[in-house]
């Protein structure tokens, strides 16, 4: 039986997710809905409206959905405009239909684009006026990301020292062949790096010879948009995004419900520095880590992932909660029940006080997932 989306949304925390090589997931399934189709449908054409009026191209989100057509790194900015069309459909198939309001939850977070659509959904600005800048930046992305690879780097040990990698990236980057730097801080054993040219090869070589067999470099297959990177700035995109968002309108409300920011790390958005942070949203690595932390620190029991085929966040989330399980069953602690451990925790604020500052991580294992587009046909509709 599926949860119950909505009992206590007050321990509850919406997730935005962020662009993907795939990026349909289960879209078409929900378009050819009977009660969630027109809805749905209503959402992606007016996504495609504003690529149209934004790149001066015509585009057919509703037929993408309906072929079940993949997009590409050549279609980025319908890739775009996919995810926070299929956001904004499934919550407002959960207001409409099922009650459930966005505003009655706790907090809500977002990894890359979707920290744009959290922007959107919290009423700070209109899909509209942050949907234009980034569309009409997106082909420079996509012609960075020609000529750019993406490395994981991890260890199966000990954390890593970022600041040695952030050292590293700088040092490669120097030698002028091709600019390598951090996209994103994962977990503290592991970071995204995208380097261009030769940068990640010789990245990777450096790493072999500094760190022996303690941090290894994993290359992904795929080509990504060099986003929340210094490289978007050899096409000028944050300073041109910037001109742009001076004068679009909106950004004058704090968000109706906080936003863990991963630019920021915290809920630092207020009534007026919303453009200074997604100015540092353009070119600015991804605090993942930062944001789970802030997750797991707060009082939510529960996550919602929304958009299509949600990744990198519930990931991240499951990860964590196998590796905590695991730590405690070696450290003999397991037996006391993970409520009691969490409730040692959390609900004594003095004792917190002077556990370490992870200590909230403990309560991973007990964060209850839902990945809404899965919950929406699994259930029918009053």
């Amino acid at each position: 039986m599926q949860p119950d989306i909505g009992e206590d949304l007050k321990g509850t925390a919406w997730a935005f997710r962020g662009y993907n090589v795939t990026n349909l997931g289960r879209t078409p399934e929900l378009l050819e809905h009977a009660a969630y189709g027109p809805i749905v449908e209503r959402h992606l054409k007016d996504a495609s409206e504003l690529y149209s009026a934004a790149t001066m191209q015509r585009v057919d989100l509703v037929k993408r959905v309906r072929l079940r057509e993949e997009t590409t790194l050549e279609t980025y900015g319908e890739a775009i405009c996919l995810i926070i069309a299929a956001e904004r459909a499934q919550l407002e198939i959960l207001r409409e239909m099922y009650g459930v309001e966005f505003e009655a939850a706790r907090l809500a977070v977002g990894y890359s684009l979707g920290e744009v659509s959290a922007l959107v959904a919290t009423g700070v600005y209109s899909l509209e006026a942050l949907l234009t800048p980034i569309l009409s930046l997106s082909s420079d992305c996509v012609e960075l990301a020609r000529n750019t690879r993406m490395g994981i780097v991890f260890s199966r040990g000990p954390a890593i020292d970022v600041q040695s990698i952030e050292k590293l990236c700088v040092e490669v980057t120097a030698r002028n062949q091709g600019t390598i730097c951090i996209s994103s801080y994962l977990a503290p054993n592991s970071v995204l790096v995208l380097g261009q040219e030769r940068s990640l090869d010789l990245f990777k070589d450096e790493i072999k010879s500094r760190y022996k067999r303690e941090i290894h470099v994993k290359e992904n297959p795929d080509r990504w948009p060099p986003i929340h990177t210094a490289i978007v700035r050899q096409k000028a995109v944050p300073d041109r995004a910037s001109v742009m968002l001076e004068t679009v309108p909106g950004g004058f409300q704090a968000p109706s419900i906080p936003i863990i920011s991963a630019i920021t790390g915290t809920d630092s958005y207020n009534d007026f520095n919303s453009r200074q942070i997604l100015y540092d949203w353009v070119d600015h690595p991804q605090k993942l880590w930062s944001v789970i932390e802030r997750l797991l620190a707060s009082d939510i029991q529960r996550i919602i992932h929304l958009g299509p085929e949600p990744n990198i966040i519930p990931a991240t989330l499951k990860r964590l909660s196998m590796n905590v399980t695991a730590q405690l069953s070696q450290r003999n602690l397991a037996s006391l029940g993970m409520r009691a451990v969490s409730s040692i925790v959390h609900r004594r604020p003095w004792l917190s006080h002077y556990l370490s500052k992870n200590a909230a991580l403990l309560r991973a294992p007990l964060l209850e997932q839902i990945v809404l587009e899965d919950w929406l046909l699994e259930n029918n509709p009053n």
